[in-house]
């Protein structure tokens, strides 16, 4: 992938990631364009804002793709929007999620739909739905795991109650109104139905009606119909019906007492089970079958996002799912409105390239039809661009997508690239002093008492989330697999529990998110992959019989026997997409939202897209993927926090730096935990919290605790966001509590514990001892900081900033990095910085800043100065070459350097890390001859000899070093310790 594959689409120079929602709207987000412009802010990100279920905080269980949030605002709020970024000459990036629904709301109409009509529902084929699944009572069904106790126990404790409006039954399932198949309308309005005809004299209107009605009900076509015409017959006349039943209501008030006396009667009466039969009959013949929120775990037969029951997947594959979900989205970016897209989760979507194809076409043919060339004109146009480029991309798009160490995109997808997971960690990853690995794996093996190996713990929890939360969808897999071995005497013989075995180890073992077959050839990496999942499962399994693994292998790799019939072949490469549908599911929660939260040797590598494993990231490795990215995804957006961080991008500079101190931090956590002793609890003879937690306890304080003096209001807020992070984490490590199951009386132990340490007392000695350590580790977050975000906003990529850390941010996980950014303070803050800079000048202002490091103004700055540059002078950033730069001397071990090469001229960026042994103690900072000593940045011949750094102004002149351009460090980080250098 080149530029030249996105000659039409608008590429960003930077952009914004804004969450909507009903305390961010259209509106808000139109105050700040200017702001974000001033900024240096090229394009704004937006969360997905089509319609969501009500009071939603980010957007991702939308209920309609047709329509806007109204709580974010509606079109004309949205065009004024659009008009303030067109003012500005800003692009506008949406995030779209094209995987599912959330359909634990009454605002789905499609999903109402199927359960009302079942097979029968035009849009029963929307959702991937089995009808025909393992359970067979379950045939022609939905499970609808939607109750928080056991079916029959909500029944009989009256939260399941039936009621009527506007000529329709519902079933009232806490606040949702689920509808009644309208065949079994029958049940309720032939109950008693002499007793309404006694009230009325022989052949009246009003009993005559309601014959007819129920007459009409009695020839609707069944729920399970598929014929388009009975279909449409079933749905016209249903809709009939019940406007003649709500008429009939209204004419004959005595029809409508007759219905809220039965309804009476059939919502029973708590204390009298047998008064439950009626509506439990009637629950009985509905298309769905409402149960307690666990069975989902085994019986769910709808596929969903994860293992999150609100949320369940459509069928992006087929075309009419596809055309009627994008119709807005399309609208948008024929009108300007939407000049770029985020896909969300295209792990996902059945055939992920398919779908990427698809999306590049109809944004070609809504782009020309913009100017005039749409139709079969412009389609066949764009397919003409592909023959001479399979990867032409008339639209900016990028898929959130995790990458494994050493995994690319595959190179069949028409994308700029990925949202930039793998680029967060690993920028994060070169703060970390690699050389100490071995030095922190004795420290926490000692403190925790016990030995960790993450790929280990990732193999035992990925096997224990499809245990407890995806069983159901491994026990479909291994019956379609049963299916395929039972079509060949060589595999009859494999039984269906060693295949359920076989498929989850092999799962367990697996190396990536997901794999992409979707022909009869598979892609030589996904070879790889399986074949090496398949060996490890084997190696780890030696009670099973390997046969098995093989079998399984060759199905995904569809090497199917000769004599294997077509259809075979079909059943193959379908058991083979939806294994690959189901990895990724696995790999997250097992990895991502579990074993992140056991494994604690340094916290701040455990982020999404990381493998925390791996004890940070050589330079090396950082320069190999910039340049691998530089060649095939040079406009993939690359970022630092995302709204799915495990910990903000500053909190995680501050705990990279205890990397660097590994005899300081084992010595201050036995300390630590020594004082402490008394603060903790006894729980069934354990010790609460245990040592594996407390070691994270004291990470998280370091890392997320606020800058500056906290008076008390602050200090409680700041107590209540770290219990509130620790009752997830709990929950999430699945040890000691969990959501399924939480373990009060543990979780509160815990967060006494942390009450205790961080009570504000004289006899309280964990704080005075903590608080040296905590500034330390905080002064060198400030200037780690500063080298992340220069690294972002210089290599080969898009720079993404997540909302509000263009400022300093402590954020932890989610929902604590998505709370309401103060904008006030930073479009103030940015105001008065440029006008100190037009009074002082920017040298003078960034010594300034760095004296008053705790506001964190100068980050706002240093992005201010570097993003303008940039969109001004875009032509090395979005087309240079990338040439990494050594450094010689005492110290070359602690700068990054690279070159971004344009066609007139070579800037160069040069940012300190591993600072903290730069900074001896709590005064000191990377800075001048103390630091820098007598090290040098080599430059590529012909980079100029005069620069002037961008950050501050500063003038700086190389000189030869061996025969070599060379800048002293102590004279480029003489007053900042990061620099963006233009030749003069």
């Amino acid at each position: 992938m080149g530029a030249s594959n996105l000659p039409n689409a608008r590429i960003p120079s930077a952009t914004y990631r804004l969450q909507f929602n009903a305390g961010f709207t259209f509106a808000d987000a139109t105050r700040i364009i200017g702001y974000l412009h001033d900024l240096g802010i090229s394009d704004v990100y937006a969360s997905s804002y089509l319609a969501a279920k009500e009071g939603s905080v980010h957007g991702y269980d939308v209920v309609n793709q047709t329509i806007l949030n109204k709580e974010v605002g509606d079109e004309q709020g949205h065009q004024a929007m659009v008009d303030e970024l067109t003012c500005h000459g800003m692009g506008h990036i949406l995030d779209f999620v094209p995987n599912h629904m959330c359909i634990e709301s009454g605002d789905n109409i499609w999903w109402m739909d199927v359960l009302e009509n079942g097979m029968s529902s035009p849009y029963a084929h929307f959702f991937d739905i089995d009808w025909e699944p393992v359970k067979k009572e379950l045939t022609g069904k939905v499970l609808l795991p939607l109750l928080g106790d056991q079916y029959g126990k909500v029944l009989e404790g009256g939260g399941l109650q039936l009621l009527f409006r506007d000529g329709a039954f519902f079933v009232q399932c806490y606040s949702l109104q689920i509808p009644i198949e309208p065949r079994s309308y029958l049940r309720i309005l032939q109950h008693r139905l002499d007793s309404l005809k006694e009230r009325f004299p022989p052949e009246a209107g009003p009993v005559q009606e309601l014959l007819s009605i129920e007459t009409g009900l009695q020839h609707l076509p069944l729920d399970t119909e598929r014929d388009p015409e009975q279909m449409g017959e079933r749905h016209r006349e249903k809709e009939i019906i019940k406007k003649r039943l709500w008429q009939l209501c209204q004419d004959a008030p005595e029809v409508m007492d007759f219905i809220a006396e039965n309804i009476r009667i059939f919502n029973g009466t708590k204390g009298d089970p047998g008064s439950f039969d009626l509506l439990d009959q009637l629950l009985r013949e509905q298309v769905y079958r409402l149960s307690y929120w666990r069975v989902a775990t085994e019986e769910i037969n709808y596929r969903r996002f994860f293992d999150i029951n609100a949320l369940a997947a459509i069928r992006m594959e087929d075309q009419a799912v596809y055309d009627l979900t994008h119709a807005l989205l399309f609208k948008l970016i024929r009108e300007g409105k939407v000049t770029g897209v985020r896909i969300d989760h295209v792990d996902g979507l059945y055939d992920p390239v398919s779908y990427l194809q698809n999306l590049q076409k109809s944004a070609y043919v809504q782009l020309c039809g913009c100017r005039g060339e749409g139709g079969n004109g412009a389609e066949a146009e764009y397919f003409g661009e592909l023959e001479r480029d399979p990867s032409y991309q008339p639209l900016y798009a990028v898929v959130e997508k995790i990458l494994m160490k050493g995994e690319q995109l595959p190179e069949q997808w028409p994308v700029a690239g990925s949202t930039g997971y793998e680029f967060l960690n690993s920028v994060n990853g070169i703060f970390v002093d690699t050389e100490a690995a071995k030095q922190f794996d004795r420290i926490y093996d000692r403190f925790t008492k016990r030995a960790s190996d993450f790929t280990e713990i990732v193999y035992e929890k990925k096997k224990l989330v499809m245990q407890v939360s995806l069983s159901g969808e491994v026990n479909m897999l291994a019956h379609q697999l049963n299916n395929i071995a039972e079509q060949d005497r060589l595999t009859r013989d494999f039984t269906l529990n060693s295949l359920v075995r076989a498929i989850s180890e092999v799962i367990a073992c697996f190396p990536v998110y997901r794999t992409y077959a979707n022909s009869a050839s598979v892609r030589d990496k996904d070879v790889q992959y399986i074949e090496a999942a398949v060996s490890k499962a084997k190696r780890w399994n030696p009670a099973i019989s390997g046969s098995v693994f093989d079998f399984l292998r060759d199905v995904l790799l569809l090497k199917a026997p000769e004599r294997a019939s077509e259809e075979s072949r079909r059943a193959w490469l379908y058991f083979a997409m939806r294994f690959q549908q189901i990895t990724g599911p696995v790999m997250a929660k097992g990895l991502e939202d579990t074993s992140f939260y056991v494994y604690h040797r340094l916290i701040s590598l455990n982020d999404v897209g990381g493998m925390p494993g791996k004890f940070g990231t050589t330079l090396e490795a950082f320069h190999g993927q910039n340049l691998e990215r530089n060649k095939n995804f040079p406009h993939a957006m690359i970022t630092t926090s995302t709204h799915d961080s495990k910990r903000g991008e500053d909190v995680r500079t501050r705990i990279d730096a205890i990397s660097e101190l590994p005899d300081l931090w084992q010595k201050s956590v036995v300390r630590w935990s020594r004082i402490n002793k008394g603060r903790g609890s006894l729980i069934e003879n354990q010790r609460v919290p245990d040592r594996n937690e407390e070691y994270l306890i004291y990470q998280t304080l370091l890392g997320a605790w606020p800058a500056g003096v906290m008076d008390k209001d602050g200090y409680d807020a700041f107590k209540v966001r770290i219990k509130e992070y620790l009752t997830k984490a709990l929950r999430e490590a699945k040890v000691h509590s969990s959501w399924v199951s939480p373990n009060s009386a543990y979780e509160d132990a815990v967060l006494g514990f942390v009450d205790g340490i961080m009570e504000q007392s004289p006899g309280n000695p964990f704080l005075r001892e903590f608080q040296p350590l905590q500034r330390r580790l905080a002064r060198c977050g400030l200037f780690t900081s500063l080298s992340q975000v220069l690294l972002k906003m210089t290599a080969p990529g898009v720079p993404d900033f997540y909302q509000g850390t263009e400022l300093i941010e402590f954020t932890l996980v989610d929902p604590d990095n998505r709370r309401q950014v103060d904008y006030g303070v930073r479009i103030d803050a940015l105001r008065e910085l440029r006008a100190r800079e037009a009074e002082i000048g920017a040298q003078a202002l960034c010594r300034e800043l760095l004296e008053q490091g705790e506001n964190g103004w100068i980050k706002l700055f240093l992005i201010y100065r570097v993003l303008n540059y940039r969109r001004e002078h875009r032509e090395p950033f979005d087309f240079g070459e990338y040439l990494p730069l050594e450094a010689k001397g005492a110290r070359e071990r602690h700068v990054c350097a690279f070159a971004r090469k344009g066609s007139t001229s070579t800037l160069i960026v040069a940012a300190a890390r591993l600072v903290a042994k730069l900074m001896p103690d709590e005064g000191s900072h990377p800075l001048g001859e103390a630091a820098w000593q007598d090290t040098v940045l080599l430059l590529p011949e012909g980079a100029g000899e005069r620069f002037r750094n961008v950050v501050n102004g500063q003038q700086v002149e190389a000189e030869r070093r061996e025969g070599r351009p060379a800048i002293p460090l102590a004279a480029l980080f003489s007053e900042v310790s990061v620099a963006l250098l233009e030749p003069l």
